[in-house]
Order: C-alpha cells, then sequence, then structure tokens
C-alpha cells in the first residue's frame, strides 16, 4: 500500500495548473444516462473517482472512450455514448466504494422507468443519508422501496413534475433531482437547492443536451420536462477544492504560488478568510497568486454555498496549527468531520475539540510523525501539516487522496517541496 513521505519546513514557490473538478465531473458522467446520444466531457481529471463512476457506467452498458487532450496540458477528453444501456443495476462491489455513484439513480429512473441502486458508501465522515434523494423521487412519483441492501425504484406512470421543498441544503440529492425532473412530464421546481458551482454547472450541461431549466445558481430551480435529450460537449470546471488546499498549503508554508487556471470567483468566502489569517492574494480572473508572510488565528465556519466549504475544513486547520493567536472551526455539515484532528496532534497541533468546533491554538512548530488519513479532506491536511513539520512525515493510507487529488505530490515537488510516493 502506497504512503507519502515528506521532508518538511521547506517553503513552496512556483506555479500549480489545476485540474478539473472531481465533484462536477461525477454528476456530469451520470447525466449521460439521460440521453442515447453521445455526451463529450472535456477537461476530465485523472482520479481515482472518475475511474470508479467510469466502472459503473460500463458495467451499465456505457461506451466510454477517454482521449488525451491535443495542448498535452489539460484533462482528458471523454465521450460517453449511453445507447447501448442494457442494465439498471448499480451493484454493491461498485457503488460502496464512492457515495456519488447514487448520482445515476435519478437518470436511470428519469430515462428507462426504473433502477436498482445499492446504498451507498464514500467517506465515514458522517451518515449523509439519502433520504432527501428518496422523498424527491417518491413526490415525483416514483415507487421506492429497499431490498436488501438496494434502493428499489420504478416509475410505473412516468416521472411527473412536483414542488419538492429541501429541508436543508444537500447537493447530492439537488444533482438527482435535477436530472431525473429533466425527463420528467411538466414542471418541477427544487426549492432550498443546492447553489454550489458543481450544481449549476450540471444545470448547465443539462440545458446544452435540450433540457429547460431556470433558476441557475439561486436556491430554486424550476425544470421544465421534455420528452428526450441529445447530446452535447461541454467543458468540466476547474476544481475549486484543489484551488483552495493548494493555496492553504502555500500559505501554511509561507511561500509564494500561482495557481493556474483556477476560478477564484468560486471561493469568494475562502480567499477571504485567508486573507484575515494573513494570506496575501493577487486574483485574476483564471489563476491567484498567493503569499503569506505570517498566520494569524481566524474563526472559521463552514456552511453551504457560498459560504466556507466543508470540502476545506481540514485543509484550513492545518495551516492554523502554527497561527499566531488562537482559531475557533465550527463543522456545521457533517457531524463526524474532525478525524483528522488526532493525526495532527501527533505532530504537535494544539486542538481541542467540543462537539461540533475545535479551538485551534497556535504552536512555535509542528514536528514529522507517522499518521493515517481517515477520508479524502482529512489526507490533504496531513501533507499540508507535513510540508510545514520539522523532519519526516509519513502520511499512510493515501489511496483516499487518490480518489480526489491528481498527482499532487508531483505538483508540490514542482513547487520545492521534499515529497515522495512510496510502496511500503
Amino acid at each position: 500500500m502506497d504512503s507519502i513521505r515528506i521532508q518538511g519546513g521547506r517553503p513552496l514557490k512556483g506555479e500549480i495548473r489545476i485540474g478539473g473538478a472531481k465533484n462536477a465531473a461525477l454528476p456530469l458522467m451520470a447525466a449521460a444516462l439521460l440521453t442515447d446520444k453521445p455526451l463529450v466531457l472535456r477537461n476530465m481529471p485523472r482520479l481515482a473517482d472518475i475511474a470508479t463512476m467510469g466502472q459503473l457506467l460500463a458495467q451499465h452498458g456505457v461506451a466510454i472512450d477517454l482521449a488525451e487532450p491535443a495542448d498535452g496540458v489539460s484533462g482528458r477528453v471523454a465521450t460517453l455514448n449511453a445507447a447501448g444501456v442494457d442494465n439498471t443495476t448499480a451493484p454493491y462491489d461498485i457503488v460502496r466504494k464512492m457515495r456519488a455513484s447514487v448520482l445515476v439513480l435519478g437518470p436511470l429512473l428519469a430515462r428507462f422507468g426504473r433502477a436498482r441502486v445499492s446504498l451507498p458508501g464514500g467517506c465515514a465522515i458522517g451518515t449523509r443519508p439519502v433520504d432527501l434523494h428518496l422523498k424527491g423521487l417518491e413526490q415525483l412519483g416514483a415507487e421506492i422501496e429497499l431490498n436488501q441492501g438496494y434502493i428499489v425504484a420504478t416509475a410505473p406512470n412516468g416521472l411527473i413534475g412536483a414542488d419538492v421543498v429541501f429541508p436543508f441544503v444537500s447537493v447530492g440529492a439537488t444533482e438527482n433531482l435535477l436530472t431525473a425532473a429533466a425527463l420528467a412530464k411538466g414542471t418541477t421546481r427544487l426549492r432550498n437547492a443546492a447553489r454550489e458551482p458543481e450544481v449549476s454547472d450540471l444545470a448547465e450541461c443539462l440545458v446544452a443536451m435540450g433540457a429547460k431549466i431556470e433558476g441557475i445558481g439561486t436556491d430554486t430551480l424550476t425544470i421544465d420536462g421534455v420528452e428526450a435529450l441529445h447530446g452535447a460537449d461541454h467543458e468540466v470546471p476547474p476544481d475549486r477544492i484543489e484551488t483552495g488546499s493548494l493555496a492553504m498549503a502555500a500559505a501554511a508554508t509561507g511561500g509564494d504560488v500561482t495557481l493556474l487556471g483556477a476560478r477564484p470567483d468560486m471561493l469568494e468566502q475562502v480567499f477571504r478568510t485567508m486573507g484575515q489569517a494573513g494570506a496575501v492574494l493577487d486574483v485574476e480572473p483564471d489563476r491567484v497568486r498567493v503569499r503569506c508572510p505570517r498566520v494569524v488565528g481566524v474563526d472559521v465556519m463552514t456552511e453551504p454555498y457560498p459560504g466556507f466549504p466543508t470540502d476545506l475544513q481540514a485543509q484550513m486547520m492545518a495551516m492554523l496549527t502554527r497561527a499566531e493567536g488562537a482559531s475557533m472551526i465550527t463543522e456545521s455539515i457533517f457531524e463526524n468531520r474532525f478525524m483528522h484532528v488526532p493525526e495532527l496532534t501527533r505532530m504537535g497541533a494544539n486542538i481541542n475539540l467540543h462537539s461540533r468546533s475545535a479551538m485551534v491554538r497556535g504552536v512555535r512548530r509542528l514536528t514529522g510523525a507517522e499518521v493515517m488519513a481517515t477520508d479524502l479532506r482529512a489526507s490533504v491536511s496531513l501533507v499540508i501539516a507535513g510540508l510545514v513539520a520539522e523532519g519526516e512525515t509519513i502520511v499512510n493510507r493515501v489511496y483516499h487522496l487518490d480518489r480526489g487529488y491528481e498527482r499532487l505530490e508531483h505538483k508540490l515537488a514542482a513547487c520545492g517541496a521534499q515529497i515522495e510516493r512510496v510502496s511500503r
């Protein structure tokens, strides 16, 4: 099993190109099930989760062609053709690897009138129930039962538009209902819908495929169902979570890094908070330069977009472990997303947990240690801590890292980090 070895204490300096967004690419891939015409997705990242979704779609009968980009720099070009889908079951052995697999439920049900999807797996950061997905689909006319660990859904009369009010914001439920409603009869309104950029990107791709959607970017999406969708050519946006993670790595090490191909407009609250913590950010429409002469304490609360994202909470905590003063980090999205704290304390961080809040008191130095990644975002927080720490850090279980960060060690090494992947 691979590990990451880091010799810390070196500021990051240089340029890093941001890859395509995993959280945008996955629902886009699932949307290919909505049509029998080819969907072309450009700037696709090379990630384990993308490969898992590819395996899932292939066993449904989707033909997938991956091509390297002409410029040799951008992500790959994926052409997905779901004309030959002959299987509407998403099996446990694939779905258990990644929670986003449940996103095939809405498209399968909308186009074929039936779906059998295993209850999902993924990072163990909280319960993250699929209740909202299922209740919303039931409001659209689906009949759903849970049988031996599977969601068995049918739409004997087809899906029918309805007003769906989410009791709380859910990105996955919004995406599943959005894709399902695109082929439903009549009008669907999704209220209290997620406003994340990845949701808006999915909606824009669906519009390019012939869907009728209004309110993109707001918390109310209105979808007028159509009889069929056609193919489209769509570019996956840059990964805002990778952008934020690398920006925090640069700031934590006192470095000077320019992130190329970024979309700073997707990270306004993150960059505002980083600025309060001492970072200097020079922002342009397609890049951001990050410097940080010193880190100071700041309070952070995770919230749905456009607030501070939960997917950057662990990385921000790693950055603040050596801040001047104290910081309070409150996690309002997931109930079990502080599993990186014991590992950071092994490296000398001073962190006290109380319910969903963490008090982080800055320390003079972190020291290298052997640590274990517990989930995707926790893994990169430990890499950031390792870059800052004195001595050697070994991050184990980096298969989590490979789910969401493309060639991270190579990107960091190109900016002066002493970092390598080792097999143990």
